[in-house]
């Protein structure tokens, strides 16, 4: 499990070995050390669980290792986070760790810096047309197919499938839905009678858009929300509509998605390796600063996450 993960960290013990060797800590090591390296963080809302987790492990890592790490909160919109990356490129960061608050101006951003020469690692979402020098995410297709896999057979292979999408047109929104749509053609006796589309991946948006289906189609007894919160706000409308023996599941192995698959809310959800990809986002972005290149894709195991196998993400998240 997290064989890619176990690997990264491997190496970047090895960078910290390196970097304990090279001086003492401040803006440059003694002896003519390296200068300490500013990195920019541009999360895309830090309300977000799965975002949080992420900026944590990137901070530890960054102070492991001296490198100062400069956040920035979009808190959902595009075009304030695309001036708070010109911001980083006036303050001539060494590199962009850049989690795009949505599919509209996401090439902006990478443009902007790959014209002042600082590298961009994406993480989760990587913008068509303009890609990050390396993008950083689970593997959301082949994780929502064994998701899809899962579910088909919960159910045994026949029921009505309400969807509730994350962001259209982002990276995780699309993969997720080719992932699962893929599993489905395995049981044609599900059938997919809705799907709406949320605008921030929000509980509140997975309540409202999951009453809206149960209204216009009361025997759906399957839900997939994109996301944990779109699911935990499934699993909320389904309560209040009094309706039984409906299997929602979501996706990122948020904390409170988990605690919700532990105690049956949610039927299963798929666990992203939050923490190691942090941590690989710094190395990477270290990395990529100091003139390296990287593969395109460094893309990640998610596990799907049921009752029998939650507890040791609850304890210690990946």
């Amino acid at each position: 499990m997290f064989r890619k993960i176990a690997v990264a960290a491997v190496a970047i013990a090895a960078t910290f070995s390196l970097a304990a060797c090279g001086g003492s800590a401040g803006t440059g090591a003694s002896g003519g050390g390296e200068k300490q390296k500013t990195i920019g963080l541009a999360v895309a809302n830090q309300q977000a669980d799965f975002f949080n987790q992420i900026r944590q492990s990137v901070e530890a890592a960054a102070k492991e290792q001296n490198v100062k790490v400069v956040v920035a909160d979009a808190k959902g919109d595009s075009n304030t986070q695309v001036s708070q990356i010109q911001d980083f490129i006036t303050q001539q960061v060494d590199a962009i760790i850049y989690i795009p608050a949505g599919a509209t101006a996401a090439t902006v951003p990478v443009r902007a810096a790959k014209s002042a020469h600082i590298p961009i690692v994406a993480v989760d979402r990587n913008p068509e047309g303009a890609p990050g020098d390396t993008f950083i995410a689970t593997d959301s297709v082949a994780a929502a197919k064994t998701l899809g896999e899962w579910v088909g057979k919960q159910v045994g292979g026949k029921g009505e499938l309400g969807v509730i999408q994350g962001q259209i047109g982002t990276t995780p929104e699309v993969a997720r839905d080719t992932g699962f749509k893929d599993a489905m053609t395995q049981f044609p006796g599900i059938k997919e009678v809705a799907r709406q589309a949320s605008q921030q991946w929000a509980q509140d948006e997975g309540y409202q858009l999951a009453t809206d289906m149960l209204q216009a189609n009361p025997s759906i007894n399957i839900f997939f929300g994109r996301a944990d919160a779109l699911a935990l706000g499934a699993a909320q409308a389904v309560r209040n509509a009094g309706v039984k023996d409906v299997t929602i599941v979501g996706f990122d192995g948020d904390k409170a998605g988990l605690e919700a698959v532990k105690n049956g809310t949610l039927a299963a959800t798929i666990t992203q390796p939050t923490q190691g990809m942090g941590k690989l986002a710094l190395e990477s972005a270290i990395k990529l600063a100091s003139g390296e290149k990287l593969p395109a894709e460094q893309l990640q195991e998610g596990v799907l996450t049921t009752k029998e196998n939650v507890a040791p993400f609850i304890t210690t998240h990946p």
